[in-house]
C-alpha cells in the first residue's frame, strides 16, 4: 500500500524551542521536518503544529509554525485527549435557521470540510511519550497513520527506537521523509516534482 497524497494529512509534534536543545540530532530532525512539510505545502496538503504546555517549553520552531494550517496547544501527551481528532476529522454541522425551521433532527447536514482525509502522516518529539501516544490514539480512532521515522526523535536513541519498536507492532506504517515524498508524488512528471527533488537535495 502506497501512500495517497488526497488522502493524507500530516502532524507535527511538538517542535519546541526550548524541548530541541535535548533532543538526539535535533537539527537533522527538523530539517527533515521542515522538508516534509514544505512537501506538504507543495502538494496541498494540510499540516497541523501541536505544543506541548507552550508556556513552559516554548512555542514551535518558527519555520515549522509558519507551515502549519493551525496549531494546538495540549497539555495532555496525546494531542488526541485535547482535540486532535476533532480538527483531523471535523463533524457535519447541521444547517442553521430562524425560529420556524425544521427541527434539528429535520435539518439536513453540512457535509465536512474536504480537510478530513483518513491518513495521518506524523513525526514529531519526543518519539516515546507525545508522538507514540499521539500515534497510538489515532489509530485506536481508525486513522491510517505513517510515522516518519528520520523527523522524529527523543532524547535518547533508545528511548526513540523503543517507540517505533512498539508503533510497528500496533500498525503503524514506518517510513522516511524521501519515501513519503516520493509515494506522495508517484510521478516524476508531476508538475511538483522538480520543487519537491529540490528540498529533498538539501537533506
Amino acid at each position: 500500500m502506497l501512500l495517497d497524497f488526497e488522502d493524507s494529512q500530516l502532524v507535527l509534534v511538538d517542535y519546541q524551542t526550548r524541548l530541541l536543545p535535548a533532543i538526539h540530532e535535533a537539527d537533522k530532525v527538523l530539517g527533515n521536518a521542515m522538508r516534509l512539510a514544505r512537501v506538504a505545502q507543495l502538494l496541498g496538503i494540510g499540516a497541523i503544529g501541536t505544543e506541548q504546555n507552550p508556556a513552559g517549553l516554548g512555542e514551535n520552531d518558527p519555520a515549522i509554525k509558519a507551515l502549519c494550517r493551525r496549531t494546538l496547544a495540549k497539555t495532555h501527551f496525546s494531542a488526541c485527549a485535547d482535540g486532535l481528532v476533532e480538527w483531523l476529522r471535523p463533524q457535519a454541522r447541521p444547517q442553521g435557521g430562524n425560529a420556524r425551521s425544521l427541527p434539528k433532527h429535520l435539518q439536513k447536514a453540512v457535509p465536512a470540510p474536504a480537510l478530513a482525509a483518513n491518513t495521518v502522516v506524523i513525526a514529531g518529539c519526543e518519539a516515546h511519550v507525545c508522538l507514540l501516544q499521539t500515534a497510538l490514539d489515532l489509530l485506536d480512532e481508525e486513522f491510517d497513520v505513517w510515522v516518519v521515522t528520520d523527523a522524529c526523535s527523543s532524547r535518547t536513541e533508545r528511548s526513540r527506537d523503543a517507540a517505533f519498536d512498539r508503533l510497528a507492532a500496533a500498525g503503524a506504517e514506518l517510513v522516511t521523509t524521501e519515501m513519503v515524498a516520493y509515494e506522495w508524488l508517484r510521478n516524476c512528471e508531476h508538475p511538483q516534482f522538480r520543487p519537491v527533488l529540490e528540498l529533498l537535495k538539501q537533506a
